[in-house]
C-alpha cells in the first residue's frame, strides 16, 4: 500500500476533514440514533466518503465527497447538484453550496457550525480562510482509508459478536470499527461526546492519518474501559507493534506493515490480549468458523 505522510498533504487533509464535518453534522441531524455514535459515521466509498442514504420525512438524500471526480455531490430525490473541489475555496463557501442545495430541494437542517474534536476551532458557516486542494494527494489519502476499511472488515466480518463495521469518524478523522462486549461501563466524566461513545466494554480498531507530531499513518487499537497500566505483550504481533500504557493503546505504524497478514495478526493478537485483560467471557465463540460455503467463482455446471 502506497503511503502518504501527514506532512505531504496536511493542508489538503484539513480541507477533507472540514468537509467531513459538514457531512457528519448533516447525518447527525437526520440519522436515527445508535449506540456509540455509530449513526453519524461516514461510509468510506468507492470515490471518497459519503453520508450514505438519509431520510427527512418522505425525502431521501445523500451527500458524497468524490476525490476522483474532484467534486461534492448533493442528491435529493431525483435532483443532483455538483460543486467542484478546488484550491482557494473557503469552508464557508462549501458550506453554503451544500446547505443551499438542500434548501432548494426543501430539506431544512439546523446545524451547529462549530467544528467538533478538532484541535483548532472553526466556524464552518463563516470561516473564509482559503483552503488547499491537491487532487492527487486527496486520492492517495482516501486510498489509505479504503485500505484500512478493507483490513478492518476482513477481520470483523466473520466474527460472531456484536460489532460496528468500519466508518469514518469525522470528529477525529480516522477510520474505525468496534467489537462491543455489552457490559455497561458509564464514562466517569460529564462529557457529551465521550458519555455516548464510551458506555459499554469495547475494543476499537482504528486507522489514523497522522499529525504534526506523528508523521506516519498508524493503526491503533483502544480498549474501553481504558487500561492505563502495563500489559503483557509477549503474544503481540508483528514484531514492531507495541502497547503504550500512557495512552491505553496498541500501535502499528504503516511503515512497519509488510503484508496483509501483519495487520490481521495485529488485530487478532491485540484483541486476545485485551479481551483477557478486560475479563471478557465466551470470546472463543466469536471465532468459530462460519458454516456456509466458501466464496467461489461460478461454474457452468
Amino acid at each position: 500500500m502506497e503511503m502518504i505522510r501527514h506532512s505531504e498533504w496536511a493542508e489538503t487533509k484539513l480541507t477533507l476533514h472540514l468537509l467531513s464535518q459538514i457531512l457528519g453534522k448533516i447525518k447527525l441531524a437526520l440519522a436515527p440514533q445508535e449506540p456509540q455514535w455509530t449513526h453519524v459515521t461516514l461510509p468510506v466509498a468507492l470515490s471518497g466518503f459519503s453520508t450514505g442514504p438519509l431520510v427527512q420525512g418522505e425525502t431521501w438524500l445523500q451527500l458524497d465527497v468524490d476525490v476522483f471526480q474532484s467534486h461534492i455531490r448533493v442528491q435529493v430525490g431525483a435532483d443532483t447538484s455538483v460543486f467542484p473541489l478546488e484550491a482557494g475555496k473557503s469552508i464557508s463557501t462549501y458550506y453554503e453550496e451544500i446547505m443551499g442545495a438542500l434548501r432548494a430541494n426543501g430539506v431544512s437542517v439546523a446545524l451547529n457550525p462549530r467544528t467538533q474534536e478538532m484541535r483548532e476551532l472553526r466556524m464552518l458557516d463563516r470561516d473564509d480562510t482559503q483552503l488547499a486542494y491537491d487532487a492527487v494527494a486527496a486520492q492517495r489519502g482516501i486510498r489509505l482509508f479504503q485500505y484500512a476499511a478493507r483490513e478492518q472488515l476482513a477481520f470483523l466480518a466473520p466474527l460472531r459478536c456484536r460489532k460496528v463495521k468500519p466508518g469514518l469518524f469525522w470528529g477525529t478523522f480516522d477510520v474505525s470499527s468496534l467489537i462491543v462486549y455489552g457490559r455497561p461501563e458509564p464514562f466517569p466524566e460529564d462529557k457529551v461526546i465521550e458519555k455516548a461513545a464510551f458506555d459499554e466494554h469495547m475494543v476499537e480498531f482504528g486507522f489514523w492519518l497522522g499529525d504534526e507530531a506523528v508523521d506516519i499513518p498508524t493503526f491503533f487499537i483502544l480498549p474501553y474501559p481504558f487500561q492505563y497500566t502495563e500489559i503483557g505483550t509477549e503474544r503481540l504481533k508483528p514484531q514492531d507493534a507495541y502497547y503504550d500504557a500512557g495512552k491505553s493503546e496498541f500501535f502499528l505504524s504503516l511503515e512497519n506493515v509488510g503484508e496483509t497478514r501483519d495487520v490481521q495478526a495485529f488485530f487478532r493478537t491485540s484483541f486476545d490480549i485485551l479481551s483477557e485483560q478486560l475479563e471478557w467471557e465466551g470470546c472463543d465463540h466469536y471465532f468459530m468458523p462460519l458454516d456456509m460455503p466458501k466464496q467461489q467463482e461460478p461454474t457452468d455446471e
